[in-house]
């Protein structure tokens, strides 16, 4: 397929959708407690998105059944909302995309819930840093491994491990673009990095062994060791300077 790079009014539509995004993670945060359930939060996401024009990315996508992902404790990614009802130190993985004027914005957050032991809410940080490490190589003229490397070197210095078999990815006017993404050094640098290229980067990191499987739905993936994982994850535009978070 190849790297879709953006002109500036594309970028300018993915800026829109993407701040449909971020404004959904806010208003979500103010819901996140224990006794809510993952689908009354999903409920709450798409009708937010419609509610500012939006449509969401997920709902259908590849036969994916609801608006949102919410993936709780050892689930790392692609969690289907449903009657699961949130406890007092639980964490949930929320990932929102919103498609507006047919071009995608997306963005992942994990947040605590209620009273969390410490040792999650590092693993929150430390995920979420990783992004922040990760992003100051994402500059014109750069290479991808740059910023592949930068997330694993982060996260393995906290004795975490980075999941393999998921990455992050372009994003435009397709949900997932290329170029691929993981969140681990590539065996070579890369593609070379261009103002323009937009690209959604999501460390999804365990607190123990790097292994995970997909349950029987088909669709969430989590720790085969049962420990649990973060994601976070911003839809950027590079620059002739430091990138721009779309999602933030």
């Amino acid at each position: 397929m190849g790297i879709f790079i953006k002109n500036n009014d594309q970028v300018e539509k993915m800026r829109a959708a993407s701040r449909i995004v971020a404004q959904a993670h806010e208003e979500l945060e103010k819901y996140i407690k224990p006794g809510v359930t993952t689908g009354e939060l999903n409920k709450i996401a798409e009708e937010f998105i419609r509610g500012k024009g939006g449509i969401p990315s997920f709902l259908g996508y590849r036969g994916y059944p609801a608006a949102t992902n919410m993936s709780v404790n050892d689930a790392v990614i692609h969690g289907i909302p449903g009657l699961r009802r949130l406890k007092n130190g639980d964490i949930i993985s929320i990932d929102i995309g919103v498609i507006l004027n047919k071009f995608h914005g997306d963005a992942a957050r994990t947040h605590p819930v209620g009273e969390v032991k410490p040792q999650y809410v590092k693993l929150i940080e430390v995920t979420r840093q990783s992004f922040f490490e990760a992003i100051r190589y994402a500059k014109h003229g750069g290479h991808l491994n740059e910023v592949c490397s930068a997330i694993e070197d982060y996260v393995t210095s906290y004795g975490y491990t980075v999941v393999r078999e998921w990455c992050g990815h372009g994003v435009g006017r397709q949900l997932h673009e290329d170029p691929q993404i993981p969140n681990h050094r590539m065996k070579g640098r890369g593609a070379k990095i261009e103002r323009n290229m937009t690209f959604a980067i999501e460390p999804m990191v365990n607190e123990g062994k790097a292994d995970v499987r997909i349950l029987d739905d088909e669709w969430t993936v989590v720790t085969k060791d049962g420990k649990f994982s973060a994601h976070y994850e911003n839809t950027i535009v590079v620059t002739d300077g430091e990138p721009e978070i779309l999602t933030l």
